[in-house]
């Protein structure tokens, strides 16, 4: 199996994301499971010499049957990796290994290999019962990260968006007073104690946002917002570490706090169009105009999707990444009769037995058996697909992802000509 990763594309990453879950579950018996990273520029010859050397080492192993499995491994390793002239430029991963099937003694060589979606630092070989996939992991991480800073004289909000998920949020109140001075007062007075209060407020929710987001140093940018002049007499003090304040886009929003944020989020839409989330969000509304306009060119609904995928209507799918839905498919042993039905994942251990324990509807019988199950997830993109249409995965960890999983059961088409 080959997988290659584009970090744009939501079918690909989930893809991955499914096949290091996949490689996660699996296990050996002993050390009969093999990892190789092998970074760019490194001969694949000598990566070959190398294992080799270590198909004749494993020659020692006393156990017989794990003895045959590692050197089956390797040489399963070995004949993949002949399939490259080199190594490419982001290197490349292979895991090979006996997995067991059922029970001892019943193993089966599998072997998959991955092209990673960034360059791979680092040559290692490693035998175990698991496949080594922390490193894979780590490339797999969310590199997209904002800061967003969203301020009035009254309050602040302090946040940092990665990928497509507001991970840490904090608000702070000035206490600092209206402009109508208190009686009794003088003004010039009242007005410096308010600029020396203010101060410190702009001090405060400085040393917050330093510690905050310099926490994260792969930050591309940072958002800085609000209602009014505050945004500007903030990022022209001394609040802001100096790197910091080379990444500020400032934005004018009518809200301070948490709505703030969310509209500063909408606002600085072109600076943010790396944004997974903002991508998601934006095809959620273009579904949601399209729906309410005179002529809607949408659809949505199961079987609605289904048969406008199959006349080739659909030009972009939009299936709910969190559809917590699987597909079950039973034939008779008897007459052969084949039947589809769809479940909630929360049920699957109660619906399973109880669909195979009804009567045939063609013959009668009571032997029902289970041919196949998978995610809906993976139905509506193998679907998707078929049809030539371009699937999107939204995730519901933002309002339009939930409303599309929600009011429209996680899956809905922009129809051609929208």
């Amino acid at each position: 199996m080959e997988v290659k990763l584009d970090r744009k594309d939501s079918v690909t990453l989930y893809k991955f994301k499914k096949l290091i879950k996949e490689l996660e579950s699996k296990e050996g018996r002993g050390t009969e499971l093999i990892s190789i990273y092998i970074p760019p520029g490194k001969p694949i010859s000598d990566v070959i010499g190398y294992l080799r050397q270590e198909y004749s080492t494993a020659a020692n192993i006393k156990s017989k049957t794990t003895r045959k499995n590692v050197q089956d491994a390797i040489e399963s390793a070995i004949q993949r990796l002949k399939l490259f002239n080199k190594a490419g430029p982001t290197g490349l991963i292979v895991f090979s290994g006996a997995v067991p099937q059922n029970g001892p003694g019943k193993e089966k060589i599998e072997v998959y290999h991955i092209i990673p979606p960034e360059p791979i630092d680092i040559f290692l070989y490693r035998c175990d019962s698991r496949f080594y996939l922390e490193p894979l992991k780590d490339l797999l991480k969310e590199k997209d990260v904002y800061g967003v800073i969203v301020i009035d004289n009254e309050e602040a909000a302090i946040a940092v968006i990665k990928g497509r998920r507001i991970i840490e949020m904090k608000k702070f109140t000035s206490g600092v007073p209206g402009k109508h001075r208190a009686g009794g007062q003088s003004a010039r007075r009242f007005e410096r104690l308010r600029e020396m209060s203010l101060n410190e407020y702009y001090k405060r929710v400085g040393e917050h946002a330093n510690q905050i987001l310099l926490q994260y140093p792969e930050i591309k940018g940072i958002i800085l917002a609000g209602p009014g002049p505050t945004k500007e007499i903030f990022a022209e003090g001394d609040y802001l570490q100096y790197t910091l304040k080379d990444k500020l886009h400032i934005v004018d929003t009518s809200y301070s706090g948490e709505e703030g944020v969310r509209e500063a989020i909408q606002k600085a839409r072109e600076f943010l169009k790396e944004l997974r989330m903002i991508e998601e969000q934006d095809l959620v509304r273009k579904f949601m105009s399209e729906l309410s306009s005179d002529n809607p060119s949408v659809v949505y609904g199961e079987k609605e999707v289904l048969q406008a995928l199959k006349s080739r209507t659909v030009d972009v799918l939009l299936v709910s990444e969190d559809l917590e839905r699987v597909q079950i498919e039973v034939k008779c042993g008897n007459c052969d009769e084949r039947y589809v039905y769809v479940v909630d994942e929360s049920e699957l251990i109660s619906k399973v037995p109880e669909i195979l324990s009804k009567p045939c509807q063609k013959c009668g019988a009571q032997n029902l058996q289970l041919v196949n199950q998978k995610s809906m997830v993976d139905f509506w993109i193998e679907e998707g697909e078929k049809a030539q249409a371009r699937v999107e995965l939204i995730s519901s960890s933002h309002e339009e992802g939930e409303m599309l999983k929600k009011a429209f059961g996680g899956v809905a088409g922009l129809l051609k000509g929208h």
